[in-house]
């Protein structure tokens, strides 16, 4: 059976200056190599060790999933340029149009997208190999999707920002939505209803045991440059606010074009 790979852990920090964006990069092994987001190029690096650690180039990588097209998630797709990419219809129709209150869709994220020489649009039900499968998962973007996994550990969902972070299955709230909020509660209880084992956009893997959380891995990070007793700093363990944007109100399936 296909087995999942974290080639890069996904991390929830962020700080009153701005976001990271660390995003989880996925290696799904099976019948193909399939890679599930590439990080921004902040990670470029670390993306190109992790792949080396384990004897792979890019050109060794069969295909790449585009979870959605968020600049956190996507700068480095131009390193498989020999790869075909799968992104879904309505994200990359948005991508070249997106809403002007979208801080995550800069106006040049249609070039990026357009960047790659192979791009196959995919939708509900796409089989990248058996047992490897896409549902679209809107609200958080219009054409975020989710690769459907059967793996030894029963159904896993690599989410991309549909769930965030692992707390958004209890919540079952989208901290950040830019296209629908409805839409985007209705993406986390599917996922919820459908996998075992969930990979979030910006977590650790877990599985939910009784109504809680059971992380299936440590927590393993380095901050560098900063020391705690500094003057001036602070750590915040609030909960990120929801937020949904201005606007989405105005955003419709035809106004995709």
């Amino acid at each position: 059976m296909p087995k999942i790979d974290v080639l890069l852990h996904g991390f929830p920090f962020r700080t009153d200056q701005g976001i990271p964006g660390f995003c989880s990069s996925l290696l799904v092994e099976g019948e193909k190599r399939t890679l599930i987001d590439v990080g921004h190029v902040g990670r470029r690096t670390t993306l190109q060790q992790a792949l080396e650690d384990r004897g792979l180039g890019y050109d060794d990588i069969d295909v790449t999933v585009m979870s959605h097209a968020h600049w956190d998630h996507s700068q480095n797709f131009d390193l498989f340029k020999n790869t075909p990419m799968l992104v879904h219809p309505w994200e990359r129709k948005y991508a070249h149009h997106p809403h002007p209150n979208d801080w995550a869709t800069p106006a040049w994220s249609g070039a990026m997208v357009e960047f790659q020489p192979d791009i196959v649009e995919v939708e509900e039900g796409y089989e990248i190999e058996p047992g490897v499968r896409i549902i679209h998962t809107p609200g958080h973007s219009p054409g975020s999707i989710t690769v459907l996994v059967d793996t030894d550990d029963g159904v896993c969902a690599v989410t991309g920002d549909v769930l965030h972070y692992a707390n958004v299955a209890l919540t079952k709230t989208n901290p950040l939505v830019f296209w629908n909020e409805r839409d985007a509660t209705k993406s986390i209880n599917r996922i919820l209803d459908e996998a075992d084992v969930i990979y979030p956009g910006h977590d650790r893997s877990f599985r939910l045991v009784n109504g809680e959380i059971e992380y299936l891995e440590p927590m393993k990070l380095t901050l560098a440059g900063v020391h705690p007793d500094e003057p001036g700093v602070e750590f915040d363990t609030t909960p990120r606010p929801p937020w949904v944007m201005p606007g989405v109100e105005d955003q419709t399936v035809e106004s995709l074009g």
